[in-house]
């Protein structure tokens, strides 16, 4: 299982000058790479005899004119340009298959990366050597063992810091959850999470609360000189603070994540539609404030690691508007109505619970079929197997 531990670094003026140095290489390398593979390829189409562009032909092209050329790459690590480039060749993997938009050129200040494969770097207590730089401290120990796959150093705001991706054996490192059953997992606004035993869990709020000193320090940015030494130390506190608002949305979702996929074995979440959910004018900053994307991952990541499952349910199964005691759905349900009565069972449900609730109702039935696999529905796992044969006296085979 890949594991990856994001550790701060503490590099000194010289070290962090060379970090710049590798990190804008490495993005010159990309942007370079792009600009050629878009050039090639109109190229193509006029004269079909020529190869299309793919990253191993670019490698070989850059390494052949960078000695010349860009003569600065070699005061870095090769693996600066070269794993740029082998990442714009997987970008464009994804974009093929549909999987992602095509890929952009990464800018200064946004984009500040750079990849080293696991023969370039060595790991001793808290220190990292990098190529051409020497040994650099860091804040702690890697905490996974096993066979170190690559390392990515990154800069946010004006931290430096790596994330060291391990191979770790299957055993788990992470004690198995306490398997209290399954739970359902609603996600909103006034309260981040919702489980289906009634327990709610706050958002932080954190740009709510920090917004009055974002903009602040926004109009304080804009009203330095451009160039100038006064706009760099402006928009390093505006970035430094951004980051503390990252940190603390990422420290709750972290302490939620555990909490959750600790007790409970199964755990049900909808498939929300988030960038259709921004289109509200109304309530778009406080829907990115919650951070609904990074919970889902961390509950997928983090239920996997104690040997749970995580069941996400279709994002069109309407989960407030269908009563949980009887299954009888209603056809109108605002978004200010927080409570509802049945008019079938007479049961009266508050809105976020009710739908935690038939949530773990799919899990449950989507994890249980006639021979102990998965079922069938419009829920489903995040992590996709085939299903067993249905073993029915009829003789007919069910599938997904």
């Amino acid at each position: 299982m890949l594991r990856g531990h994001k550790i701060r670094l503490d590099p000194n003026d010289a070290q962090a000058t060379h970090l710049a140095r590798a990190t804008g290489t490495a993005r010159f390398a990309y942007n370079w790479a792009l600009g050629e593979w878009g050039r090639q390829y109109q190229a193509c189409l006029l004269d079909p005899a020529l190869p299309k562009p793919n990253e191993v032909a670019l490698r070989r092209q850059l390494n052949a004119i960078k000695r010349t050329a860009f003569p600065w790459m070699m005061e870095v690590t090769k693996c600066a340009p070269q794993m740029a480039i082998m990442q714009l060749g997987q970008a464009f993997q994804n974009f093929f298959s549909h999987r992602a938009r095509y890929p952009k050129f990464r800018r200064k200040g946004l984009d500040d990366r750079v990849t080293l494969s696991n023969d370039q770097f060595q790991i001793k207590d808290k220190r990292i050597r990098i190529p051409k730089l020497g040994w650099v401290r860091m804040r702690e120990c890697l905490r996974f063992t096993g066979r170190i796959v690559s390392a990515c150093i990154s800069r946010i705001a004006d931290h430096w810091y790596v994330s060291i991706t391990v191979d770790s054996p299957e055993l788990p490192l992470v004690p198995p959850s306490e398997n209290q059953g399954a739970v359902g997992v609603d996600l909103g606004v006034s309260n981040l999470v919702t489980l289906s035993t009634g327990e709610t869990f706050a958002g932080p709020k954190a740009m709510r609360h920090a917004l009055t000193r974002l903009c602040r320090l926004s109009r304080s940015l804009s009203r330095k000189v451009k160039g100038s030494r006064n706009r760099a130390k402006a928009r390093r506190k505006l970035a430094r603070h951004h980051a503390r608002v990252r940190n603390i949305r990422l420290n709750s979702a972290h302490q939620i994540t555990s909490n959750i996929t600790r007790r409970f074995h199964a755990i049900g979440i909808e498939d929300l539609n988030v960038r259709g959910m921004l289109g509200n004018r109304r309530l778009a900053r406080a829907i990115a404030d919650m951070g609904f994307g990074e919970l889902r991952r961390q509950f997928e990541y983090k239920a996997a690691w104690r040997g749970g499952k995580v069941v996400v349910v279709d994002r069109w199964y309407p989960s407030s508007k269908t009563c949980s005691c009887c299954g009888n759905r209603i056809d109108v349900l605002g978004l200010a109505q927080r409570e509802w009565d049945c008019a079938t069972c007479g049961a009266s449900h508050d809105r976020d619970v009710n739908a935690a609730i038939n949530l773990r109702n799919m899990a449950v039935s989507s994890t249980v079929s006639a021979c102990g696999g998965e079922g069938a529905g419009i829920a489903r796992e995040c992590k996709v197997k085939p299903a067993p044969v249905k073993q029915e006296s009829n003789g007919k085979a069910s599938f997904r």
